[in-house]
């Protein structure tokens, strides 16, 4: 049996970034070593980074004056490593989110933070909107996409102040105006390679106006300097991200990608709206076209167990909601194909069938 692969990080795939990433742990380059052996200053190394870090700038139409890093620790080291960096008096953040909650968290350590506006009491059903920026902010950071609860902001904001943003699990989703952010960064698990490394993109200018001291490996300007390789980067997931992002360009780049996106999560939502026994939880104008989440209606709430198991068993995997939401959730990141939503599709059609 064929199986879907929801899950909402480390996630699905494709298969072209699998297949050479398993060539490559036999033999990578031709050099009879495996890419989990090879060292990370050996010239075909190099150039995979290279490669890569080019083609993150060529995706994104980054323009002069930003670099390209692969980092450590995750989109959780950033929650501290952006306000190193960049808070000197003042940040604010908008709260959509458990991880967004985070990084409020993290920044608060180093400065002032100016909550505009929050969706937490109502579970993070929505984008909060109409909330002011105050105009003397360091930057004004906030997450574009909720893995939890289903909710993603689609177009980058306007703001009289520089935008910080953590794009973890809808990178390359979708073009994006980076310049308007001094940072952007994300964790490489959903939409881009194995767990393990992080990517960021960084507005050199940005730095070096804070008055702290910044620890070496926590300051963006050493990464730059060292082109991602201050200390041993994560070898093997930087190569699946290149491979990735080959795959990516051969789709033909980040607008082919984000109509194909739309196509997926308008089939899933479409039946969830339809489908008597489903609702979503996001607000309507807010729905994730990464993270489609939602539950059984009031009146057959008896029946998730029931529907869990049967997905299962047709080869869904991934699919059960997060603890603080519950319910379902499935995780189309670019990878997912669009048989795999009708997959899913066609389950919850025969699920009703039956009840």
């Amino acid at each position: 049996m064929k199986k879907h692969n929801f899950y909402a990080g480390p996630s699905i795939l494709s298969e072209y970034t699998i297949k050479n990433a398993a060539a490559a742990v036999e033999n990578f380059a031709g050099t009879g070593l495996s890419i989990l052996e090879v060292s990370h200053r050996s010239k075909e190394f190099v150039a995979v980074c290279n490669e890569a870090r080019a083609l993150v700038k060529e995706l994104l139409d980054v323009p002069t004056g930003y670099e390209v890093v692969f980092l450590g620790g995750g989109a959780s080291l950033q929650f501290c490593m952006v306000p190193y960096n960049l808070l000197n008096k003042k940040a604010s953040y908008l709260d959509t989110g458990t991880w967004a909650s985070n990084a409020i968290k993290e920044a608060k350590l180093f400065g002032e933070v100016d909550v505009v506006a929050s969706s937490k009491e109502s579970n993070y059903c929505f984008i909060p909107k109409d909330f002011v920026v105050a105009e003397d902010s360091d930057y004004f950071h906030f997450t574009t996409n909720n893995t939890i609860f289903g909710t993603q902001m689609h177009k980058d904001p306007d703001m009289k102040v520089r935008l910080v943003a953590d794009m973890s699990s809808d990178i390359f989703s979708r073009p994006v105006d980076v310049s308007k952010y001094d940072v952007i960064y994300a964790g490489a698990q959903k939409n881009l390679a194995p767990a393990g490394v992080t990517l960021a993109i960084v507005r050199e200018d940005a730095l070096g106006k804070v008055e702290r001291p910044i620890p070496t490996m926590l300051n963006y300007a050493t990464h730059i300097k060292k082109e991602s390789m201050f200390n041993t980067p994560p070898v093997f997931p930087i190569y699946a991200a290149l491979q990735t992002l080959q795959w990516y360009k051969e789709l033909g780049g980040l607008e082919a990608i984000e109509r194909m996106n739309v196509e997926k999560a308008g089939i899933l939502y479409d039946e969830i709206d339809r489908n008597k026994l489903f609702k979503g939880t996001a607000a309507t104008e807010d729905r994730s076209i990464m993270n489609v989440c939602f539950v059984m209606n009031d009146e057959y709430k008896e029946l998730e167990a029931d529907f869990n198991a049967f997905a299962s068993a047709a080869g869904m995997v991934g699919i059960k909601g997060h603890r603080s939401v519950g319910g379902f959730r499935a995780s189309i990141y670019n990878a997912m194909p669009k048989s795999g939503v009708e997959a899913l599709v066609a389950t919850m059609k025969e699920f009703e069938k039956q009840h």
